[in-house]
């Protein structure tokens, strides 16, 4: 039997559903200090214990939650576009800190 248009067009409905409820389904990993790329660019999950000496960069109230780079998912964790696919913690901090606009 020859599926029909529409047919078609309600399981690529179905299938698109899936996927979009397959994606909230599956929690994001917090990004670990350990990690590679977290060691390489500094992260630390709480900004206030930076290595000062090591990251000049770092001055007082500077935290992912106001990074330009951070994308907030609640008021604790929020994704990160130099960490995709992974969390970080709103109080981190990391060496590509940029102060977000405006």
């Amino acid at each position: 039997m020859k599926p029909t248009r529409r047919q078609f067009i309600a399981l690529s409905a179905v299938s698109v559903a899936s996927l979009v409820s397959a994606k909230v389904a599956f929690a994001q990993p917090m990004l670990g200090e350990n990690e590679p790329q977290a060691l390489a660019l500094g992260y630390k999950e709480d900004a206030n214990e930076v290595d000062r000496a090591k990251f000049a960069k770092y001055e007082d109230g500077q935290r992912c939650d106001n990074c330009q780079l951070y994308t907030a998912k609640d008021a604790d964790t929020g994704g990160c576009s130099i960490f995709p696919g992974k969390l970080v913690t709103a109080a981190g901090w990391c060496n590509l800190w940029v102060k977000m606009a405006g």
